[in-house]
């Protein structure tokens, strides 16, 4: 019998993730939570063998709590579920530990499948996602750039992230000519998409 925790902010599809799971005769849900900060306290208590884990969740998201998962209970594998699914998430998921990346929109049967295996320690991604965060282009933004941007998504203003960054507000307008340059966008709204869906933010 495989353990699974699952982690999923919104309580229907919650419910409907775990009454999925539990259809299978070798899959039994230990636990659910609904944030982020829930996530490894669960897992410690009820130790699953497998966590499904939706990115968006509240308070910590999904990539933080894999990290924290394979750091404070590395007996339990992460599989990661997106509403958006992108190369750059993809990326993103290997980068933290992820055994599994699916989309929310998966076939129940799928999910499950992919449940047994990362549970048995092998990766469940959809292989057109895994094509594409290979072929994807690596990040082209220094460190300061991606600090600028981080701020710029986060709807700071230029003098905003001046001051926070101690720059001059002529640096950080040159920062957003080369990130908009380097990314190809339109405008800084654009950028923020960009590097959103390539995983680099």
């Amino acid at each position: 019998m495989i353990g699974i925790l699952v982690a999923e902010r919104l309580p229907l599809v919650r419910r409907g993730l775990v009454a999925s799971l539990e259809c299978e005769a070798d899959l039994k849900v230990v636990a659910d939570v609904g944030s982020g900060e829930e996530v490894v306290p669960s897992a410690l208590k009820h130790e699953p063998d497998t966590a499904v884990i939706d990115l968006d969740l509240p308070g910590v998201d999904g990539f933080a709590v894999a990290l924290r998962l394979h750091e404070k209970a590395p007996g339990c594998r992460v599989l990661l579920l997106s509403r958006r699914p992108n190369p750059g998430q993809v990326r993103r998921a290997f980068a933290v530990h992820a055994l599994g990346f699916m989309s929310l929109d998966v076939a129940p049967e799928q999910l499950a499948d992919g449940v047994r295996r990362v549970a048995a320690g092998r990766r469940a991604v959809d292989s057109e996602l895994v094509v594409a965060a290979l072929e994807s282009a690596e990040n082209p933004l220094t460190r300061r750039e991606l600090d600028v941007l981080r701020l710029t998504a986060r709807g700071a203003r230029s003098n905003e992230i001046a001051d926070q960054l101690f720059l001059s507000v002529g640096t950080v307008r040159n920062h957003m000519s080369r990130i908009m340059c380097k990314t190809h966008a339109r405008n800084r709204l654009d950028a923020v998409r960009i590097a959103g869906d390539a995983g680099w933010l």
